[in-house]
């Protein structure tokens, strides 16, 4: 518990969770049971975007990653909390309401409600939508603050050095040199400052940042943030400003408020304000959220990595409060080996991005984000072409068709009915073909690679056991076996097998392609249960009536803008 004490939490704008679209219930037949939770509960986090920006590839991959994870989480049967939400304070935003003539609020809410929308458009199943511009946060935020100054955490002194704009950080002369006094972001100059700022005391946890990060391997992802981010301790700490007093749009310093509060203090401190911590033991939010905290995960890009693995734990330590159980931060999409910028005409904005998603379906661009995106520390290049090759191999080809045939076959051979695997009383099994051993093989690597954020690794796991289906049907030859009467059951074995393996395969991948898998679900059933008790061989009902499936209808590619090839 925080010794912040505050006004008790009232429901203001934003402060009421918003319950989340889909869960790890399930949709359609055979799958009425919710999964019932098993442990303890689960806190999943994107950063909160900045209004002064427009929503791009980077806000959307961060955020369908972390709605892979917290759906997975879900699947397991936890309690999951998930937290997006807008950073609207700052000096640019500001800047940018002056310019058109509007008050910095108004130009907060247009450009909040964008995220939001994108939200919503790429079905990112959040529970809450924090704003900064909230009551309930800005309140919050003073009395954390308050607490630092109070814990000494806090003190005034005078900034001298340089500041990068675009990133809204300070370096010291030494730093700004070595990086030769450009963002090391945007690669723009620098702006010399001196201004009077409050302090937070960061040098004081040196040690302590230095201990949590070599003691804790897993605290930052993937290991060369965790590299960097030791270097960066390696060469001493330096106090950091909390305060600005060049612009007013912000929350004010408690006692003082000539000083606006730095805007990644405000922004950071999000994380606890959406669960009350902020409001203490008397708060209706604290009581029901506080439990979520610690967070299991923050996700982020990997340029703001040093406010979540450094500053942000000081801070937490600081108000004594526990630390994350985990910080990832990807690394950038880039394009034909270069850096996105609008400058080069590269940039892939979310104009281009809705163009790739109606082309090929919501899901398919989930999909091939998740495999093909920058989750470890190597950027990942986006490409017309690439989206057009994963798009036809892995689920037209693959997962499409496996599903397509299977189902026609138990069609065509059953009158589409889904018949036992079992003849006198026992399973019949084919040579070298031992499917629970197999998918259950597969689906433990998919489990740990999802607990890993390993998403690449989860989705290769389902395919595998795709493909494995694609292998089985190639040497068993059902549509022998169906000119053979005296082989029918080996017949009703073989496509049983086939089908449970594809629903198996399809629970793996319901946190990545939530409403084709619904399809599936509908068409054939998921299942009963947590992930765990849904992918144990021969959940699939004998008896079960299924028609054809299509899931992936073939389509030609788009060029790199998202528009029809010009032929």
């Amino acid at each position: 518990t925080t010794t912040a004490t505050a006004a008790t939490a009232t429901a203001t704008r934003g402060c009421v969770a918003r319950a989340a679209t889909t869960r790890a219930t399930t949709r359609g037949r055979g799958c009425a049971v919710a999964a019932r939770a098993s442990e303890g509960p689960t806190f999943v986090t994107t950063p909160i975007y900045y209004v002064n920006d427009q929503p791009h590839i980077g806000h959307v991959y961060t955020s369908t990653v972390a709605d892979a994870y917290a759906r997975y989480r879900r699947a397991r049967g936890e309690d999951v909390f998930f937290l997006t939400g807008t950073d609207e304070h700052g000096l640019k935003v500001e800047q940018s309401a002056e310019k058109r003539g509007i008050e910095p609020q108004a130009l907060a809410d247009e450009n909040s409600q964008k995220f939001r929308d994108v939200m919503t458009a790429y079905d990112i199943s959040f529970d809450e939508f924090i704003r900064t511009t909230d009551d309930y946060h800005e309140r919050q935020v003073r009395a954390l603050v308050k607490v630092l100054q109070e814990k000494d955490a806090v003190y005034l002194g005078r900034f001298e050095g340089w500041y990068d704009e675009g990133q809204e950080e300070y370096y010291t002369e030494s730093k700004a040199k070595e990086l030769d006094y450009k963002s090391p972001i945007s690669g723009k100059d620098m702006v010399r400052s001196s201004e009077e700022n409050y302090y937070f005391r960061l040098s004081k946890f040196q040690k302590e940042l230095e201990a949590l990060h070599a003691d804790n391997p897993d605290f930052l992802t993937p290991s060369a943030r965790r590299n960097e981010m030791i270097g960066r301790l390696n060469e001493g700490l330096n106090d950091v400003p909390i305060s600005r007093t060049n612009f007013k749009w912000g929350i004010p310093m408690p006692d003082d408020e000539k000083h606006v509060i730095y805007v990644w203090i405000d922004a950071l401190m999000n994380y606890i304000t959406a669960i009350g911590l902020g409001d203490g033991k008397d708060s209706i939010v604290y009581a029901d959220r506080s439990k979520y905290w610690p967070a299991s995960m923050h996700i982020m890009a990997k340029e703001i990595s040093w406010f979540h693995s450094v500053i942000w734990p000081a801070l937490l330590m600081a108000l004594d409060l526990p630390l994350p159980q985990r910080v990832h931060a990807h690394a950038f999409w880039i394009r034909e080996g270069r850096k996105m910028s609008k400058s080069l005409g590269n940039f892939v904005d979310l104009a281009c991005m809705d163009r790739f998603k109606e082309h090929y379906g919501l899901d398919a661009m989930r999909y091939y984000l998740a495999v093909e995106g920058p989750i470890g520390a190597q950027d990942a290049n986006f490409s017309a072409e690439r989206v057009q090759e994963i798009y036809s191999s892995d689920l037209v080809n693959t997962m499409g068709n496996s599903v397509s045939r299977t189902t026609a076959m138990i069609n065509k051979y059953f009158d589409g009915e889904v018949r036992s695997e079992e003849a006198t009383g026992a399973r019949v099994t084919f040579d070298n073909w031992d499917w629970p051993a197999r998918t259950s093989a597969h689906v433990q690597d998919a489990l740990t690679a999802y607990d890993k954020l390993d998403l690449p690794r989860a989705a290769a796991a389902a395919k595998n056991i795709v493909m494995d289906v694609d292998l089985f049907i190639t040497e068993t030859e059902p549509f022998r076996m169906a000119k053979d009467e005296s082989k029918s059951a080996e017949l009703a074995a073989c496509l049983y097998q086939c089908l449970e393996a594809l629903r198996i395969a399809a629970v793996l991948l319901e946190p990545l392609m939530p409403n084709k898998m619904a399809e599936f679900d509908a068409g054939v059933g998921l299942g009963e249960g947590s992930i765990a008790q849904r992918t144990k061989w021969g959940g699939l009902k004998p008896g079960t009536k299924v028609e054809k499936l299509a899931l992936f209808p073939r389509v030609e590619g788009l060029d790199e803008n998202g528009h029809p090839v010009k032929t």
